[in-house]
């Protein structure tokens, strides 16, 4: 394919002598408009929530409530990774009668098919006034036809959003360029700066959005660092905030993960768990093709270098931190960005073949191919995580907190905590799956859990739940990792340590603990860096105290003490 793309204006041809039916814009819609139904119809067909997303609603109904952006009252812990998704849902929660389960499915599948419009119209854009012959949208058949698309448009998570973002983005930014009377620079650098807010990871392709923004319109320097104010004014507000607020330069999901260490190995894994079993390279190189045969100007070069840039960043940062658990989650931003410039393409011979090569393979892929797991999904490992959630509560659809209900282990679980008179802490045997109920001088009731998305939505607010992953539990955050923990769960503290944090002494024998290690977990937390990080979490938000956070925020995320603690116990 051989064509130069001026992307100097949008003057489209006229066509006097053809009724609108005959017209290639006509058509070129029609494609959109097909392909964006049928994805929002494929992703309809695998609605969900996961159980990290039902994480994200507990914080929600805690603001709602009054509470704050916590997920245990009185406890500052910043579980959710996606602090614009948090604001999103606790304003879209304001709406009566609806649950907050289904108010998150339907906007994160209205945000992905939104994205997948603005990504589309972005090519288009970048392809007019060259486009004689319509476009067609070859590269949005990858996203229709990628299980991880389909199933990620929902779940509750930040995916759509970031789908949307990223879109959204990328459309603005060839819009301003494209167009002789394009809108004000500062909208996209405004939209483009958003990305931390959207996900942390997020600020790489906000990096290279702004500086394309400022190769292209040469603003002079004042005008570059007044764009470049716009975009930081929101992230830097958040981000002063967050270390008032909660104490951390970062979300508490980063300490948890581990984000600042590299294990590339695993990531290489996690991205060939994606590739290989789709085939993924066949489209993406034949796509490259059609893409890299173009010729081009300057303004082309750059818009199309944007998405890509963002995509080699983005795939490098989650291959460096070894992916995720979720089968495709993580690397899904990068392969949308990768697509941006070839969702859709100019309708020539050599582009009539790639659509035909592709959308055979998006046939294959969405009717057959599939990562050997995903017919008998575990808890270990990279999963299937809709699969997994599907089997294990026995709905098809798992979207209320209820449907989690069914899960095999979760009814014990809530009846030992109904059956609790009075404050306590509740810390599971997981060798019997027994509950055992501790007396405490706290006035709650305490649960030292694991999985804690759908728990969290079906016991009460005032319950405080204190997870061995350290999600929403400060201690188990700041715990060594497992050796050879499982990717996004690499922390693991046992109950040992919430009855040395919140029981009454002394220990009662028989249960699945024993007296000395509590006496030692206790000693442990009595050590002035772990009494620094507790008292960051809980005590009253004074105007002193927000001011000890922040500045102690620069130290206090790289504290880190052994998981099992032992006599004698040594600080430091």
């Amino acid at each position: 394919m051989a064509q130069t793309s001026t992307t100097t204006g949008e003057n489209t041809p006229a066509w006097p002598s053809r009724g609108w039916f005959l017209r290639p814009s006509t058509w070129t819609w029609f494609g959109f408009g097909l392909v964006l139904v049928a994805y929002a119809d494929l992703a309809w067909r695998r609605r969900w929530m996961s159980d990290d997303g039902l994480i994200v609603l507990r914080t929600v109904r805690q603001i709602l409530a009054g509470n704050g952006p916590v997920f245990n009252i009185g406890e500052r812990v910043e579980t959710n990774t996606s602090p614009l998704w948090t604001v999103i849902l606790s304003v879209l929660g304001l709406l009566p009668g609806v649950p907050l389960e289904w108010i998150s499915v339907v906007t994160g599948l209205v945000f992905s098919v939104a994205g997948l419009f603005f990504g589309l119209d972005g090519a288009r854009r970048l392809y007019q006034p060259l486009a004689f012959h319509g476009l067609a949208p070859a590269g949005a058949l990858v996203v229709c036809a990628l299980p991880p698309f389909r199933d990620f448009a929902t779940s509750g998570l930040e995916t759509g959003l970031i789908t949307l973002w990223l879109g959204g983005t990328w459309w603005l930014l060839v819009r301003c360029m494209s167009t002789v009377d394009g809108p004000r620079t500062w909208p996209v650098a405004l939209v483009a700066g958003l990305g931390p807010l959207v996900r942390p990871d997020l600020a790489l392709f906000s990096g290279v959005a702004l500086m394309a923004l400022l190769v292209l319109s040469r603003p002079g320097r004042r005008g570059a660092l007044g764009l470049l104010a716009v975009a930081a004014a929101l992230p830097l507000a958040y981000q002063v905030f967050r270390m008032g607020y909660y104490g951390l330069l970062t979300p508490n999901t980063a300490l948890v993960k581990e984000a600042s260490e590299a294990n590339w190995a695993r990531g290489w894994a996690y991205l060939v768990d994606l590739v290989q079993p789709y085939w993924l390279w066949l489209p993406l190189l034949v796509l490259a093709a059609a893409l890299f045969t173009s010729t081009v100007d300057k303004t082309f070069l750059v818009l199309t270098a944007v998405p890509i840039a963002g995509a080699v960043l983005l795939s490098l940062y989650v291959i460096r931190v070894g992916g995720d658990f979720m089968h495709g989650r993580m690397l899904l931003p990068a392969l949308f960005c990768l697509l941006l410039p070839v969702l859709a393409l100019p309708l020539t011979r050599a582009t009539t073949v790639v659509l035909l090569v592709v959308g055979v393979w998006a046939t294959v892929a969405a009717g057959s191919l599939r990562p050997p797991y995903s017919a008998a999904p575990r808890a270990v490992g990279i999963t299937d995580e809709r699969a997994f959630w599907s089997r294990s509560t026995g709905h098809e659809h798992p979207v209320l907190a209820e449907d989690y209900a069914d899960y095999p282990s979760m009814p014990a679980t809530l009846d030992a905590i109904r059956a609790v008179e009075g404050p306590a802490v509740l810390i599971q045997d997981y060798s019997t799956r027994r509950w055992y109920a501790y007396p405490t001088d706290r006035p709650y009731v305490t649960v030292a859990a694991d999985s804690m998305g759908a728990l969290g939505l079906l016991i009460p607010l005032e319950t405080r739940l204190r997870d061995g992953y350290g999600l929403a539990n400060p201690f188990a955050a700041h715990s060594t990792s497992l050796p050879d923990g499982r990717t996004g769960h690499q922390k693991w503290l046992p109950p040992v340590w919430e009855l040395a944090n919140s029981a009454r002494l002394p220990i009662a024998e028989g249960g699945p603990v024993r007296a000395e290690d509590v006496a030692a977990a206790r000693l442990a937390l009595s050590c002035p860096a772990i009494v620094a990080i507790d008292a960051s979490v809980r005590d009253p938000l004074t105007a002193g105290r927000f001011a000890d956070n922040l500045i102690g925020s620069f130290t206090r995320g790289s504290v880190r003490f052994p998981r099992v603690a032992s006599v004698p116990v040594a600080c430091g």
